[in-house]
C-alpha cells in the first residue's frame, strides 16, 4: 500500500513538473511573438524618414479601410511599398533559415549543421545565378517561368542536389562532424567556382544584378515576391510541426524510433526536402545570408530545450528576430547608405560559429 502511494505521488510530481515546463515553454514562445511584433514596429518606424508608431497605424488603417491621401501620401508609400515588404521578407527568411538549421542539426545529429555550413546555400546561390545570368533552368533547359519564379525553381533544384550529396556522405560516415563540414566546404567551393565563372562571362547588367544579389539583402523584395515566399514557408512550418513528435522519437535513437512505429527514412526525406524548399526559396529572393540557420536553433535550444514541438516554432521566431535586427542595423547604421545584410550576419555569426566549434560538448548529440 505504501509503495503504491509513493508511486502515485511520484507520478503526480512528474506530471506537475511536466505541466510547469510546458507552461514555461509556451510563455517563452509568447514572449518571442511579442518581441517580434515590437521589433517589426520599431523597424517600420526608423530610417532616413522617421515615422511615428501612431502614424504607422493610421497608414495601415487607410491602406485597408480607406484611401491613402493628403499629408500621409509620401509616408504611406514608404511604409507600404518599401519598408513593410522588406521587413516581412526578413521575418519570413529568418523563419525559413532557422527551420533549416533545426532539422539539419537534428537529423545529422551535428551542432554545426545548417543550410549555410552544409553547402545548401551555395548550391541554391549557383542555381539562382544561372537564372539571373543565363535565364535557364537545371542543365540549361529553358522553362516557361521567368524572373523570380525561375530563380526560386533553380535555387530549390540545386539546393536539393547539395543536400542529397551531404546526406549521402552522412550515411556513409555516420554523421562525422569533420566529414560533414569538409563536404560542405567542398560543395561551397565547387558552386562558388561556378558562380565566379558566371560572373566572368556575364554582361554588365547581369553582373551587377548577380553581385548585388550575392551580398544578401532585401532591396528588391516586393509584395509579389512575398506572395510566393510566404505560402512556401508557412507550409513548411506546418509540415515540420506535424512531424515534430517523430523527430523527438528519432532524437532518442533510430532504433527506438522504429520500435515506436516511426518510419525514420521517410521522416528524414520529407523534413529535409521541406526545409530545403523553404531555405532555397528564401535564398532565391534574399541572396546568400549565413549563420541565421546555425545560431537561431542554438539560442532557442538554450531556453526551450530539445523538444521539437517548441524548438521549431521558437527557432523560427528567434531567426526572424535575429535577421530583422540585422537588416534594421544594415539600413540605419550609416543611413542613407545601406550595408548588405549578409555582411552584418557574417560579422556576428562567424564568432558564434567559432564559439560552437571550440566549446561544444562532445556528447550533446549522442
Amino acid at each position: 500500500m505504501t509503495e503504491t502511494l509513493q508511486t502515485s505521488s511520484t507520478i503526480a510530481n512528474f506530471r506537475t513538473a511536466y505541466q510547469r515546463a510546458v507552461h514555461s515553454k509556451r510563455l517563452i514562445l509568447l514572449v518571442l511573438v511579442l518581441l517580434l511584433c515590437a521589433a517589426v514596429l520599431y523597424a517600420v518606424s526608423v530610417g532616413t524618414v522617421p515615422i511615428s508608431p501612431a502614424e504607422i497605424f493610421t497608414i495601415l488603417w487607410r491602406q485597408f479601410f480607406a484611401d491613402a491621401s493628403g499629408q500621409y501620401e509620401l509616408n504611406h508609400y514608404i511604409v507600404w511599398q518599401i519598408r513593410l515588404p522588406r521587413i516581412a521578407a526578413a521575418v519570413i527568411t529568418g523563419v525559413a533559415l532557422a527551420m533549416g538549421g533545426v532539422i539539419m542539426q537534428a537529423i545529422f545529429r551535428n551542432p554545426l549543421a545548417s543550410p549555410y555550413t552544409l553547402g545548401v546555400s551555395s548550391g541554391a546561390a549557383f542555381g539562382a545565378a544561372l537564372a539571373i545570368v543565363l535565364g535557364t533552368s537545371l542543365f540549361g533547359v529553358r522553362l516557361a517561368q521567368s524572373g523570380q519564379t525561375l530563380i526560386a525553381i533553380n535555387a530549390f533544384l540545386f539546393g536539393c542536389l547539395s543536400l542529397a550529396f551531404v546526406y549521402a556522405v552522412a550515411q556513409i560516415r555516420e554523421g562525422s562532424t569533420t566529414v560533414l563540414l569538409l563536404a560542405g566546404v567542398a560543395l561551397s567551393s565547387l558552386f562558388g567556382a561556378g558562380v565566379s565563372a558566371l560572373s566572368y562571362f556575364s554582361n554588365n547588367e547581369a553582373l551587377r544584378n548577380l553581385t548585388v544579389w550575392l551580398m544578401g539583402g532585401f532591396w528588391g523584395v516586393n509584395w509579389g515576391a512575398l506572395a510566393i515566399l510566404t505560402p512556401i514557408t508557412l507550409l513548411a512550418l506546418l509540415v515540420l510541426m506535424f512531424h515534430a513528435w517523430e523527430l523527438n522519437a528519432i532524437g532518442s535513437g533510430e532504433e527506438v524510433a522504429e520500435t515506436l512505429g516511426v518510419h525514420v527514412k521517410r521522416v528524414h526525406l520529407v523534413t529535409l526536402a521541406t526545409v530545403t524548399l523553404a531555405a532555397s526559396a528564401a535564398i532565391a529572393f534574399s541572396g546568400v545570408i549565413g549563420f541565421i540557420g546555425l545560431g537561431a536553433p542554438h539560442v532557442t535550444r538554450s531556453f526551450v530545450g530539445a523538444d521539437n514541438r517548441y524548438l521549431i516554432p521558437g527557432s523560427a521566431l528567434t531567426g526572424s528576430l535575429m535577421l530583422l535586427a540585422a537588416d534594421t542595423i544594415a539600413r540605419t547604421i550609416i543611413a542613407p547608405t545601406e550595408i548588405p545584410v549578409g555582411i552584418i550576419t557574417a560579422l556576428f555569426g562567424a564568432p558564434f560559429f567559432l564559439y560552437i566549434l571550440v566549446t561544444r560538448e562532445q556528447g550533446m548529440w549522442s
